[in-house]
């Protein structure tokens, strides 16, 4: 399973009378960091609960290296979903959550765990009720970082974590993908913290996929103008305009498209600032309407 491969082909999924995901169609391999980004009620959740078979496609499929891993015993321990969970009627300690999750995931490194633990200035002896939300948090992370597996999805995963703890662990989350290389998915609303981290970006709006796409090509998408405003306006007058921001004198237009070089030239003639825009800017642009409601 060192080199897996999951696919979703044409993928719905209904809840009662409800259309919560649309014909999702994706392929994701090992040794890449995914960002899974949409809006809140986007689908991300539904998604991430068919990939770690909480649920089943009312219609396509979902594959793990060409099987179907729904109530499949021996793939579903190859699959790691880590989501806020409320631990506080939790009695257990972190070391009892390692002895547990080794019992059952053969590939989780108990050394690495409390290694991890360390770093996150963890006591692992103490009982997660009476943790704070951030080092509970914390403690999730380390499981799943822990636990090898070869898919392995955080969910909104560092809720609750202070910036430092955050740091850490997406620090260890490039180690983890060096030290055994997995599919690993990253569900978050804190866009602009985990750009570097991703390989790819997957966008899910109103239960469908929007694009998957390396994250250097995603952000080709489009770019910013900055300058004296009249020659920005003249500058922009035909392209896609996402938005603009005015400083007194001086305005700034977000731009969907691409500049081809007599473009770049001119630009430059003109003295206009070209710059790349960042990953949350395009994302928050791209899935709201131009009116700008959702």
């Amino acid at each position: 399973m060192a080199n897996s491969v999951l696919e979703i082909k044409n993928a719905s999924l209904d809840i009662k009378k409800d259309r919560i995901l649309e014909d999702i169609t994706l392929k994701m391999e090992a040794g890449k960091v995914y960002g899974l980004l949409g809006r809140n009620g986007a689908g991300k959740t539904s998604l991430l609960s068919l990939i770690s078979s909480f649920r089943k496609p009312t219609r396509g499929v979902v594959t793990i290296d060409g099987q179907d891993p729904y109530e499949n015993a021996e793939l579903m321990p190859k699959v790691d979903f880590l989501y806020e969970v409320d631990y506080s009627e939790e009695y257990r300690t972190p070391e009892d959550f390692c002895r547990m999750t080794k019992r059952y995931k053969q590939d989780f490194d108990i050394d690495y765990a409390y290694a991890l633990f360390d770093g996150f200035r963890i006591d692992r002896k103490k009982a997660l009720n009476r943790m704070s939300k951030g080092q509970q948090a914390a403690v999730n992370a380390v499981l799943g970082l822990a636990s090898n597996s070869p898919i392995t999805i955080f969910d909104e995963v560092t809720n609750g974590m202070d910036a430092p703890s955050r740091e850490y662990f997406y620090q260890k989350v490039l180690e983890a993908n060096a030290r055994t290389p997995r599919i690993m998915i990253l569900s978050t609303h804190i866009v602009s913290e985990m750009e570097y981290l991703f390989d790819e970006v997957i966008i899910i709006h109103q239960g469908r996929l929007m694009l998957q796409e390396p994250l250097d090509i995603f952000l080709e998408r489009g770019f910013r103008v900055t300058g004296p405003k009249e020659k920005v306006e003249h500058f922009t007058r035909e392209m896609d305009v996402l938005a603009t921001e005015s400083l007194g004198p001086t305005q700034s237009d977000m731009v969907l498209g691409h500049l081809e070089e007599t473009q770049m030239k001119d630009a430059k003639s003109r003295y206009l600032n070209i710059t790349p825009l960042k990953l949350q800017e395009l994302f928050i642009r791209m899935t709201e309407d131009r009116e700008g409601v959702q």
